[in-house]
């Protein structure tokens, strides 16, 4: 297994990343100090799937985070890292101007990113300011999905589930998350040393921050959102199957193999 969710690469915070039981790559690797961008993660994740491969073995990546998710799996091009002072000079003009006059500057400089990026979502604007000044953007003109560069032969796969059972498990599980420690945890770390993306974790400020219902519900929220936007994300994806999440596990894992014996893959390189 390796991991394609971007929380799930620090180390310290098991509850709140909800990471898994069993052992994965890419889990809990990451000290919390540490900035991880898409570039760094693409070059971990190719050396992990390329070592289980070289073994005559399955990598199966499985994970939250979209863009991560297709980096591990294509030769994706990514955008130049930031020079220097960049990002804490567009970080200082973003909280200068605030929200809505800094995405102003971002559509005067790149329109297309702008339509991509809500203005309260810093980190995203910042990002995409940092690119503009350095003639890349965040929407390229290609905007390819892994399909069409995938390294190795790929079965790609969703799973799905209606709405409704969908929001009652992050519901449950939040709550789960509560129980087992997540202000603890969430406080330990909140106090130490924290990178940008490490502090952009889902759950880390809310559990460490708010009182626990308060968290759990800003949580359940925000958690929300984000399965509505993979959601999305996961109907574009053309040659990927789309699962009927809700079942026995054992009647999923049917389903795929079926689907791998049968061919159904992403051709690789």
């Amino acid at each position: 297994m390796v991991s394609a969710d971007s929380a799930a690469l620090y180390a310290g915070l098991p509850v709140i990343t909800a990471a898994p039981p069993y052992p994965a790559r890419l889990v809990g690797t990451i000290p919390l100090a540490d900035e991880v961008t898409v570039g760094a993660y693409q070059r971990l994740a190719h050396a992990a799937i390329d070592q289980i491969v070289a073994a005559g073995r399955v990598a199966i990546v499985v994970g939250g985070t979209g863009l991560y998710l297709r980096a591990a799996l294509s030769s994706l091009e990514l955008p130049p890292p930031p020079a220097d002072g960049a990002r804490s000079r567009w970080e200082a003009a973003y909280d200068a101007l605030g929200p809505t006059a800094a995405h102003e500057e971002l559509a005067r400089r790149d329109p297309a990113a702008a339509a991509r990026v809500h203005p309260n979502d810093r980190r995203r604007v910042v990002r995409a300011l940092e690119l503009a000044e350095a003639g890349s953007s965040l929407a390229p003109p290609a905007d390819r999905l892994w399909d069409t560069d995938v390294r190795h032969p790929t079965l790609a796969l969703s799973l799905d589930l209606p709405l409704p059972d969908l929001d009652g498990r992050i519901e449950a599980r939040t709550l789960a998350m509560a129980a087992a420690g997540a202000a603890d945890e969430a406080r330990g770390a909140w106090h130490r040393p924290l990178s940008t993306s490490a502090r952009s974790v889902l759950g880390l400020e809310a559990f460490a921050t708010l009182a626990e219902d308060e968290a759990v519900a800003a949580v359940s929220q925000a958690t929300r959102r984000l399965a509505r936007y993979q959601r999305k994300w996961a109907r574009r994806l053309t040659g990927a199957a789309t699962l009927r999440g809700g079942r026995p596990p054992e009647e999923i894992a049917d389903e795929i193999v079926a689907l791998g014996r049968a061919g159904q893959q992403l051709p690789g390189r």
